[in-house]
């Protein structure tokens, strides 16, 4: 028997072997990303099934990738060369959602947008709301840390998970977290989990806290001639005003929004900002930033108290990115910067796609400095490929440079970890890596990735 022959018949389940179906779970979104070859897959039912695979994985020193639904934009959940590739999807079940305490525990294969319509329908409202949040699973979004429009207010996806139940390297499950609201027994280990990147553990159940539904919001629309003009009423109006929601998009971004969707969007306009506001006074507040907008040279604007309208509006943000992917490929950055230096980054943008003749997209979470400059260029061109790569490795020098992070919340992966040394110093990489042998002492639990 082959070691996936002796996997299989402990799992009691298919381990399959073959090449395109290991093909179609070895890479996430991130198409640049390094991928290995894998050499087996675990659809995993159980908690006792992912405890199976690990010790079985431990025992022989084999690489485990854990995948959700790979969205991932980082080569998280990319294969490593003869690993196991451990997906968690089909674990999707909605264990409980408990009215009094607010809080649901699910498995990690639920949908984001699954557990969303899950608290709506308990008069309940789950915060955290990734652009992919139909798509992507809360395993994933816990993985990641993920973020979306409404963290500005809300906070992402970290802030809130109550508990977890993680099944480390050897197979040990461990739970940490409480549902109670405050716990400061020993040390944090369900945020020293979140955000890891299945370096540390596999997550296998998460206790998620929700919120009371959220009033209806009002919602402004403003357009401006030139990306770093938005990023300054942006500062005035944050100095006034707690939107619970505040994107931008640039005229690159609007124009090919407007080609696939023809929802009659001013092309012309240097950058349009979204913003939202779900306060008692929220009309008030608007008609205030609508003020703040025009005394910083708008082109236009308006605002809506009406929930239809507003969900319109905010359909052109989320289709940003499907709009590029239709120009050609794409090389989707994630940065964040200070907010006081968001003017300043916006206006960097232009200038790195003119020195490297690339066309770059940017739009993204402006309220808190997390923008998603994407560099289009066309498909099999080496020279423009090239070219994207300089212009993607600049945008984070730059981000750097102005006090920010080399990821908002897509992740390292394998994707940024070339610029892990310029972001954190020698002695705190080497207390990460300390942290990681004390999780996964022979390194196997996705090697490669986040440090």
């Amino acid at each position: 028997m082959t070691w996936t022959d002796e996997l299989a018949a402990e799992l009691g389940i298919e381990v399959p072997t073959d090449r395109d179906v290991l093909a179609g779970v070895s890479r996430d979104h991130a198409p640049l990303a390094p991928a290995g070859t894998a050499s087996a897959l675990v659809r995993a039912r159980s908690i006792a099934d992912v405890q199976t695979t690990l010790r079985f994985a431990s025992a022989r020193g084999i690489a485990v990738v854990p995948r959700g639904a790979g969205t991932g934009l980082a080569g998280g959940a990319n294969a490593v060369d003869g690993c196991i590739v451990l997906s968690v999807a089909a674990m999707s079940r909605i264990l409980s959602l408990d009215v009094a305490t607010r809080t649901a525990t699910v498995e990690p294969g639920v949908l984001n947008g699954a557990l969303a319509s899950a608290a709506a329908a308990s008069g309940l409202y789950y915060a955290p709301d990734p652009a992919s949040r139909d798509i992507s699973t809360i395993g994933g979004n816990i993985a990641t840390n993920a973020g979306g429009s409404c963290c500005l207010k809300y906070g992402v996806t970290g802030d809130h998970v109550a508990a977890l139940g993680v099944v480390l390297a050897d197979g040990t499950l461990i739970r940490t977290g409480a549902t109670t609201r405050k716990d400061v027994s020993g040390l944090d280990l369900t945020r020293l989990v979140i955000g890891s990147e299945g370096i540390l553990g596999v997550v296998v159940e998460a206790t998620v806290r929700l919120l009371r539904a959220r009033r209806a919001p009002s919602t402004l629309v403003a357009v401006f001639d030139t990306p770093g003009a938005a990023g300054t009423a942006i500062l005035a109006m944050q100095a006034m005003s707690e939107p619970s929601l505040l994107e931008i998009m640039d005229r690159t971004t609007v124009a090919a929004v407007e080609r696939l969707t023809n929802m009659g969007l001013d092309t012309a306009a240097g950058a349009m900002v979204l913003m939202q506001f779900d306060s008692v006074d929220s009309a008030e507040v608007a008609s205030a930033c609508e003020a703040v907008c025009r005394a910083h040279g708008a082109r236009d604007v308006m605002h809506t108290d009406d929930l239809d309208e507003g969900k319109q509006l905010l359909a052109a943000r989320r289709m940003a990115l499907p709009a590029l992917e239709r120009m050609g490929r794409t090389m989707l950055d994630d940065v964040a910067v200070p907010i006081p230096a968001l003017p300043a980054m916006l206006a960097r943008v232009p200038e790195i796609a003119a020195r490297h003749d690339v066309v770059i997209g940017t739009f993204g979470h402006a309220g808190d400095g997390n923008l998603h400059p994407t560099i289009v260029f066309p498909r099999g061109d080496d020279a423009a490929l090239a070219r994207a790569a300089a212009a993607f490795d600049e945008i984070v020098l730059a981000a750097l440079d102005l006090g920010g992070t080399i990821s908002g919340e897509h992740g390292v992966g394998s994707l940024k970890r070339p610029y892990l040394a310029r972001m954190h110093g020698s002695a705190e990489r080497a207390l990460m890596l300390r942290i990681k042998a004390a999780f996964d002492p022979q390194g196997i639990l996705n090697p490669g990735k986040k440090l």
